[in-house]
């Protein structure tokens, strides 16, 4: 098996010193383990991609190590139109089936411009 490179033994350093910072942190821990292990099959030739999850977590090092940070959450991708959740109790968020056909930009101050320019 060849040597590390340079790159392979900074990520291995900072996967340490994120678990060592994470330690009595809720969520820390697994959170790192699960980061690391979701881009483990990164192709070695991706430096561009490695490097920048490097920076990355060397933020959230940063992050961590500060007095502020209590806990670690997860950073969830956004939904689409489709998938958000709706609040029904929260006033004017009640959607029905009338809802669907109207106007995407009706209530958000844009004006409708119909198809011959008017």
């Amino acid at each position: 098996m060849s040597r590390p490179s340079r790159l392979q033994r900074q990520v291995l350093s900072l996967y340490r010193e994120l678990l060592r910072a994470g330690r009595g942190k809720p969520g820390a821990e697994a959170r790192v383990r699960a980061e690391f292990r979701q881009h483990a099959s990164l192709p070695r030739s991706d430096v561009l991609r490695i490097e920048y999850l490097y920076r990355r977590g060397r933020r959230q090092l940063q992050l961590l190590r500060s007095g502020h940070a209590t806990a670690m959450g997860t950073f969830v991708r956004p939904r689409g139109p489709t998938e958000e959740p709706v609040d029904a109790t929260a006033p004017g968020n009640r959607l029905d089936d009338s809802d669907a056909l109207k106007n995407p930009c009706e209530g958000t101050g844009a004006r409708e411009t119909r198809s011959d320019g008017r």
